[in-house]
């Protein structure tokens, strides 16, 4: 109860970065091409910060067992996902099906989920966290791209490897393993340069939906089914899945991979829309209700999630 009561605060304070970003839009003190740099900052620079000084810390088996824990939860969790989309998404004209499989199987969980995870569960949220992007970083680009280009030759391993969160997660991963630790100035700016995460994330999402037409996407049928399916259906059977599990998992674990899996839709689906001419305005659309309508249904599924562990 106490934890989804923090993360409804946090989630609170995240939705006044999302209005700041949209007003800032609206008003023109941030224009198209500024958010497109804010967002490779964040991208590039920030998370990537983030993710490293998460490594940081003093190295115990506890936590290895932790981070593999979590990687095998996260495949299992997006694959649970990914099959759920497939069944209950029915083919559709012009490529919506695509993009609705997409935005149901997928999370935010770079932009959004990285940045609660730090102030939820601190560092060591974040350390579990990078794992579930490792495993969706390799599956966006893989299955990904297959569902919204509908062509299996655009899978693309090399954007694996390249992507600046796995290779952050890579480089922090042997400081962990090697012990080697950041002298005081570096890690002292890296972890101010971390500690924007939240703020610039959200303010990049605001503009994101004031880009879309809001009222028009609110009447949509169709977002809300996909919605249900992200946001509440699909995180709560995964919170059921995991209680299931007969060994002992560290209570940090479990909870990071659900607050990863409850995220709402990923940005990446617009951004791949783009590229391969799909409907980029509808992936839009469904970014934008997702993520107001994550306000509330995060704190549920954690507060649910928190129930059932405590039985």
């Amino acid at each position: 109860m106490e934890l989804s009561l923090i993360l409804l605060k946090q989630v609170v304070i995240m939705l006044i970065y999302l209005c700041v970003g949209a007003v800032c839009y609206k008003t023109g003190v941030i224009t198209e091409e500024g958010n497109r740099s804010l967002s490779n900052f964040v991208l590039y620079a920030v998370n990537p910060a983030l993710i490293f000084i998460s490594y940081q810390q003093d190295f115990s088996v506890r936590l290895l067992k932790g981070l593999l824990t979590t990687l095998v939860l996260s495949f299992a969790g997006i694959l649970l996902f990914i099959l759920a989309a497939r069944l209950l998404i029915r083919s559709k004209d012009g490529g919506e099906a695509g993009i609705e499989r997409y935005s149901a199987a997928y999370s935010n969980c770079g932009f959004m989920g990285i940045p609660i995870a730090s102030v939820l569960l601190g560092a060591e949220g974040v350390f579990y966290i990078t794992a579930f992007n490792t495993a969706f970083n390799i599956l966006i680009w893989t299955h990904g791209v297959c569902v919204i280009s509908g062509d299996r030759k655009e899978m693309d391993i090399k954007k694996v490897a390249l992507n600046p969160t796995i290779i952050a997660t890579a480089l922090g991963f042997v400081c962990f393993v090697l012990k080697l630790r950041l002298p005081e100035i570096p890690y002292t700016a890296c972890s101010s340069i971390s500690s924007i995460t939240a703020p610039l994330a959200m303010v990049v999402a605001g503009v994101t939906i004031a880009r879309t037409d809001l009222l028009k996407a609110v009447k949509k049928l169709s977002i809300y089914k996909v919605c249900l399916l992200k946001l509440i259906v699909m995180p709560l059977v995964s919170v059921l899945l995991f209680a299931a599990i007969p060994m002992n998992i560290d209570r940090t674990v479990i909870l990071t991979t659900i607050l990863a899996l409850a995220c709402p839709t990923a940005t990446t689906c617009t951004m791949l829309t783009l590229k391969y001419r799909k409907n980029s305005v509808y992936a839009a659309e469904i970014f934008a209700v997702s993520t107001l309508l994550s306000v509330l249904t995060l704190p549920l599924v954690i507060y649910i999630q928190e129930l059932i562990s405590s039985l």
